[in-house]
């Protein structure tokens, strides 16, 4: 997980306000800091693979992680796989709409999966099974304005995209989204 302090993370909360706020009009602290931080914590790849299986191999298919939510003994397992499942059906709808058919292909059993249905269903599952009571109003919220947030994240990138032209364009320019 990259820190709070870290530049990256200050640009996501940066660019995740301003874009909530001023385009799409949601001025709700939590949800706005949940979505930016959500953009920091799958910086790290390895974090897509958070959610292991029994035997600790890291799950990358939506429809494994919800095997595992439903094989899990006890809530608090059930709740992670489902905050996992709308966090990155959510991550990808919104940054990477346009890979959702190769992650969702033939071979995959993700394959016949809404991502944006199953992260709704998801985040409102896990806001009734979340550990934190603290959590559960916002992992609602996300249920409820999944499709926003989706958009959101969208202007997000166009955003991080744009920055990333300009700092092309200056000789010591850096990529900083791929």
């Amino acid at each position: 997980m990259i820190s709070e302090s870290h530049p990256l993370h200050r640009m996501f909360r940066g660019l995740t306000e301003s874009t909530f706020l001023t385009e799409l009009g949601v001025g709700d602290p939590s949800l706005v800091g949940y979505v930016s931080n959500l953009l920091a914590s799958f910086t790290p790849t390895q974090a897509m693979g958070r959610i292991r299986d029994k035997q600790g191999r890291p799950l990358f298919e939506v429809a494994r992680i919800l095997a595992e939510a439903e094989s899990a003994e006890d809530e608090e397992r059930r709740g992670e796989c489902h905050r996992h499942v709308g966090d990155f059906t959510l991550f990808w709808t919104g940054l990477y709409p346009d890979a959702l058919k190769r992650l969702a292909g033939a071979d995959s059993a993700d394959g016949l999966l809404d991502y944006q249905r199953q992260g709704k269903r998801s985040y409102y599952l896990a806001s009734t099974l979340s550990a934190r009571c603290d959590d559960r109003p916002v992992l609602r919220r996300l249920s409820e304005h999944f499709e926003l947030c989706a958009f959101g994240l969208a202007r997000v990138r166009e955003e991080l995209d744009k920055l990333e032209a300009e700092g092309a364009s200056q000789p010591t320019g850096r990529t900083i989204w791929a």
